[in-house]
Order: C-alpha cells, then structure tokens, then sequence
C-alpha cells in the first residue's frame, strides 16, 4: 500500500507530536530521506523547546482574574470594556481553542511531558549527582552487566551504554532514576579533568521518535531526542556546540546497536 504524499501539516502535527504511531513512522522515514527537510524541522523542534524554556517560569503561574472571561463578561455588562477589547478578547480564545490550537499544541504541552519532562529529568539528574564526589553512580563501569541487567529489568528495554571515548570521556557507571513516566538508566561521564557529562534513557510515552534539539536551564545545556520509542538526553555544563557532537556519536551508537 503506497503511503500518502507528507504534507506541511503532517510535519508540523510531527513537530507537535499529533499525529498517529503510524502517520508518525511515515514521516520520520521521510525525514531519514530528505536531510533538508529535516533540518527545517529540526529547527523547529529546537524553536519550541527555546519558548518552553523561556515561558517554564511563568507556566505554573494562575491567570489573572482581570482575563478569565467571566470577569470580561461582567466588565462588559458594566460598560467599562470596549466592543473592540470585547471582540479581541474572543479571537485570542478562538484562535487558542480552534483553528490555531494545533500550532500551539506542541508550545503549551504541559511541562511533565515528552521531551520537555526528558530534558528537566537529565538536567535534574546532572544538579543532583554530577557534582557529588563520594557516590556519583550506584553502580561503576567495571559492573556494567549488572546495571544493564537492573535497567533491562526495570525498563523493559535493553539499553546500549554508549562508549564516549573518541570524546575524551570515560564512563563512570551508573545508576537507575525513578521518574514520573517510569523507570530512567542515568550514565555519567568523566573526562578525567572534572568535567562530567550525564545522559539518561528511557521509553518515552509521547514523542517516541523526535529530532535532536537543544535546550538550557541556568549553566547546564543539552540535546534531547527520541528514536524507536526511547528517549535519550545529554547534558552538561558545557557549550551546546561542543556537546552536539558527541550527543550525534550516542545517537549513532544507540540506533545501530553499536
């Protein structure tokens, strides 16, 4: 059965994470043919985690009663609001609720999802062991079996342990992290010279096959994707231009077995 030609919907519903398991898989085996393409969307991805990323301190925030639209109403009924602010007021709620809800899908997805909640988990992971001195990792990498066999157990997924050493960076071992969307196998890397880079793994339930992009919080920078259902998140404190090569040798590692 020939498959629908990919339209600027379907790569955008890509970006947003709207589309079907099996729409989803057509368009990513697109994107593997047409690297322009990809590069475009790619841009995009790293566009929406760059307004996650700015808009994340106000996320949690509640609306301002001056715009809930009871308020509005009874504003108008007192006649203190112009028709105008009036009709402005209902096309932002259509264009948020309607005909433009799928461009702002992706942007307002809640934080504790996708790649957003994989990133925050990698750089939370990195805040809370990287800088640790006595025990780093619960498991060191003269007992990989071990961790592989732990994460395998706990994750349902074997995981491949990317060797950094073309990188200048050695693994230290690991350990498993209890996150809100099930088990995650945390790595950490040491370049023998105190820097220290993590990468965390897990399924993912939503964003099962996404493009590399980047994302900040504070001094840690990263590059997140997802291939195959699993998710993958490399950070540290550390440029993301020198970070994105040796985020591209773990996907190239984790995608060929290797």
């Amino acid at each position: 059965m020939s498959v629908k030609p990919i339209t600027e919907d379907d790569l955008h519903g890509f970006v947003d994470g709207a589309l079907d398991e099996t729409r989803e898989a057509e368009v990513s085996a697109y994107l593997e043919t047409h690297p322009e393409i990809a590069a475009r969307i790619d841009g995009y991805g790293r566009q929406r985690l760059d307004l996650r990323a700015a808009l994340n301190p106000v996320a949690d925030e509640p609306v301002p009663s001056r715009l809930n639209l009871s308020h509005l109403m009874e504003v108008r009924k007192q006649g203190r609001l112009p028709v105008w602010r009036m009709a402005a007021a209902a096309v932002v709620l259509l264009v948020a609720g309607g005909s433009g809800g799928w461009m702002l899908h992706g942007m307002y997805r809640q934080p504790g999802e996708g790649m957003v909640a994989l990133a925050n988990e990698a750089t939370d992971s990195f805040a809370t062991y990287a800088s640790d001195r006595m025990r780093p990792v619960e498991i060191r990498a003269d007992n990989m079996a071990e961790l592989v066999d732990w994460a395998t157990a706990r994750m349902g997924r074997k995981p491949i342990l990317p060797d950094l050493s073309n990188s200048g960076y050695r693994l230290m071992g690991g350990r498993m992290i209890s996150t809100a969307h099930g088990a995650g196998l945390m790595l950490m890397y040491d370049d023998d010279r105190g820097t220290r880079l993590v990468m965390l793994t897990r399924p993912m339930l939503v964003d099962q096959n996404r493009p590399m992009a980047p994302h900040e919080q504070g001094n840690v920078e990263g590059w997140s994707w997802a291939s195959g259902g699993m998710g993958y998140s490399l950070v540290g404190a550390l440029p993301a231009d020198r970070l994105h090569p040796i985020a591209d040798d773990i996907r190239q590692q984790t995608e060929t077995g290797a």
